[in-house]
């Protein structure tokens, strides 16, 4: 008897797939934050920003990419196929959804693996300065978020638009690159759209979501000079757009957006910045003291003064600005790290480390006693 080579092989590629599942309801278990997956190392997950290992045998990249390709959608696996890089949200019932990154290294299959809550924070449960808050509130501009990797932008995103959808009546438009959070129509009407599921690029969303009356728009990340410029102009014809960037400060931001375009169209684009931008926020995850990770932040509310640095490309005079504009809502990252540390959730070693103007901080931490 001949045996049936097709059903092995279909036996083999389905016990590789529930082996991500089985992953996956570790990381969970565990309350993890990713799970990831490296040629030549075992399975690991990271738990509050540590690193472990959940398997002791090392995993080779034709193992990994049996058990993630099947995991992602029809237009991700293509992206897969032709690029060696792909992002896409997942679904296991009754466990969660997780955003998945399988890409190349070393010319060989690897993955990291984000766990997705299930529920939209709210801006208290994300426990960031009140301040932010009042972004949620404005009416058009742009409104910038910036951090690093893993700093929680897109989370404080997906919070200021349940701030809004909670309070506000308005068309909310997303551009995402996966879906991350889902939202659920409350006061206002939310459309989410997935980049690859449902518009090709993200500048090809965004010129189509100018066209679907929207008020707020929120685009995922600002990754090219052509969504940058439509994102300006859309913010300079009376919508709120809110995105985000890998940027530490407003100096930054201002420097990244204008660097991304050629040398010759920098000065016009700071000046369209300076018309358009409303708020530069920066954030970042740092160890609680009591477990766990808790935000600082940084916040400009950009006026006349700094529309002005902007346009004249006097950026390092923006963190002046922050000080100067503290009465309308904005406040320097000493500021927010010298709260923490007076709320104990901070030790003083590490807010130092962490500041950018260590002198101002130990300025404030002396007057409040610390």
């Amino acid at each position: 008897m001949v045996p049936n080579r097709g059903l092995e092989t279909e036996t083999t590629q389905s016990e590789a797939a529930l082996r991500l599942n089985r992953w996956l309801e570790q990381l969970v278990a565990e309350k993890g934050s990713d799970l990831l997956l490296i040629a030549d190392a075992p399975a690991s997950i990271r738990v509050e920003g540590e690193t472990c290992k959940i398997e002791s045998t090392p995993l080779t990249g034709p193992e990994i990419e049996a058990a993630v390709l099947p995991a992602l959608a029809p237009h991700a696996a293509e992206n897969y196929r032709q690029d060696h890089i792909a992002d896409a949200s997942y679904r296991v019932p009754g466990l969660g959804r997780f955003r998945i990154n399988l890409h190349h290294e070393r010319g060989r299959a690897a993955a990291a693996i984000r766990a997705l809550p299930s529920k939209v924070p709210s801006l208290a449960e994300l426990n960031l300065p009140p301040g932010v808050g009042a972004l949620a509130q404005l009416k058009r501009g742009l409104v910038i978020i910036g951090g690093a990797t893993g700093s929680g932008k897109t989370t404080t995103l997906a919070a200021l638009v349940n701030e809004m959808n909670q309070r506000d009546s308005r068309h909310i438009v997303t551009i995402e690159d996966p879906i991350e959070y889902e939202h659920t129509h409350v006061r206002s009407v939310i459309e989410q759209v997935e980049i690859g599921a449902d518009a090709p690029d993200f500048p090809a969303a965004l010129r189509a979501a100018l066209r679907q009356a929207p008020d707020v728009i929120v685009v995922g990340e600002m990754r090219d000079p052509e969504t940058a410029r439509i994102a300006l102009s859309a913010a300079e014809t009376g919508h709120l757009v809110f995105t985000t960037l890998h940027t530490t400060d407003a100096a930054s931001t201002v420097s990244r957006i204008a660097d991304s375009f050629p040398q010759e169209r920098q000065h016009s684009i700071r000046a369209e910045m300076a018309m358009a931008l409303s708020a530069m926020l920066t954030q970042s995850l740092l160890p609680r003291r009591s477990g766990g990770r808790i935000p600082a932040a940084e916040l400009l509310m950009v006026g006349y003064g700094a529309r002005q640095h902007i346009r004249k490309n006097a950026l390092q005079h923006l963190h002046q600005e922050i000080t100067i504009t503290r009465k309308v809502g904005s406040f320097t990252l000493e500021e927010s790290l010298a709260q923490l540390v007076a709320q104990r959730e901070l030790t003083r070693e590490e807010a130092m480390v962490r500041s950018i103007h260590p002198e101002d901080l130990d300025t404030q931490l002396k007057a409040k006693g610390f």
